[in-house]
C-alpha cells in the first residue's frame, strides 16, 4: 500500500495544493503531530487520525509505515514536508518497509506563503534558517546567521521563539546587526491562513524587541528591501535590464 508523506501548507483549504488533497482524500488513516491533525480534521472530519505530541516524530513515523503495510495512509507536516518536515526521516526508516510505496507530496512552505502576506521579500536570492536547536547545534546556527548576513541575502527565520527559546531572536538580531542596518525593513507573519493570522512591517531594530512564538515565520530584507505601498519588497533588479 502506499504512505504519502503530505505538506498540508498553513493549514487552510485554500492554502492547500490540489496534489496534497488528493492524497489526504485517497488516505484511510492520518498520522500526524497533535496541533496539525486538529486542523485537518476541519477538512477531512471522517478520517481515522493517529496524533502525537512534540519531539514523537520517530514514533509518528513508525505507526505511519507500519499502518501503511496494509492500508493508504498520509503523515501530514505543515508547509512543505520536505521543508523541516517528516519527508527525510520517512525515507530514513521506510528501508526496513520494503513493502510501503513512499510518496512525497509538497506544500506551500511558510517562507513563501508568509512572503505573500507580506509582499513580496523574496524577489531575490535568500536565506532560510530555523532558530531550534532541538537538532543542530546552536554554534552551527550562530554561523549561518553571520554568513547569510555577510552575504546580504534576504533571511527567512523559522521557530524563532518558544518557551525555552524566549530570547533567540533578539540573539539572532543582535549578530544581524554586526552586518545590516537597523533600518533594515523586516516582518513577521504568525499563523499563516490560520485563525488569528497576524502580519507586521518593521525595522531591524524594531524586530529585536519584537514578541513572537513558534507559530511566526520571521523576514529580515537584504540592503535593496523597502517598503513600497505598505508591502515588503526586494528588488531584483528588472529595471537595471
Amino acid at each position: 500500500m502506499k504512505l504519502y508523506v503530505v505538506g498540508f501548507g498553513g493549514g487552510s483549504r485554500q492554502g492547500m495544493t490540489v496534489e496534497a488533497e488528493i492524497a489526504l482524500q485517497k488516505s484511510e488513516i492520518i498520522v500526524g503531530y497533535t496541533v496539525y491533525t486538529e486542523l485537518i480534521k476541519r477538512i477531512f472530519p471522517d478520517k481515522e487520525y493517529i496524533s502525537t505530541g512534540m519531539t514523537r516524530e520517530a514514533e509518528r513515523v513508525r505507526t505511519a509505515l507500519n499502518k501503511a503495510v496494509d492500508k493508504d495512509v498520509s503523515i501530514v507536516c505543515s508547509g512543505d514536508s520536505g521543508i523541516y518536515g517528516m519527508a527525510g526521516l520517512v525515507l530514513e526508516m521506510s528501508v526496513d518497509f520494503p513493502e510501503v510505496d513512499v510518496e512525497i507530496v509538497s506544500g506551500v512552505t511558510s517562507a513563501v506563503s508568509g512572503g505573500a502576506v507580506l509582499g513580496s521579500p523574496l524577489t531575490n536570492d535568500f536565506a532560510v534558517i530555523s532558530l531550534s536547536d532541538l537538532l543542530t547545534p546552536m554554534e552551527k546556527i550562530i554561523k549561518r546567521i553571520r554568513c547569510a548576513s555577510e552575504a546580504d541575502f534576504t533571511i527567512v527565520l523559522y521557530n524563532p521563539s518558544s518557551k525555552k527559546r524566549h530570547d533567540y531572536l533578539k540573539k539572532a538580531c543582535n549578530i544581524m546587526l554586526e552586518y545590516k542596518s537597523p533600518d533594515t525593513v523586516c516582518g513577521y507573519v504568525r499563523n499563516i491562513f490560520r485563525d488569528g493570522q497576524e502580519s507586521r512591517i518593521m525595522t531591524l531594530r524594531e524586530l529585536s524587541e519584537a514578541s513572537v512564538d513558534m507559530f511566526t515565520t520571521v523576514f529580515i530584507g537584504n540592503s535593496d528591501t523597502r517598503v513600497i505601498n505598505g508591502k515588503m519588497v526586494t528588488p531584483r533588479g528588472y529595471r537595471n535590464v
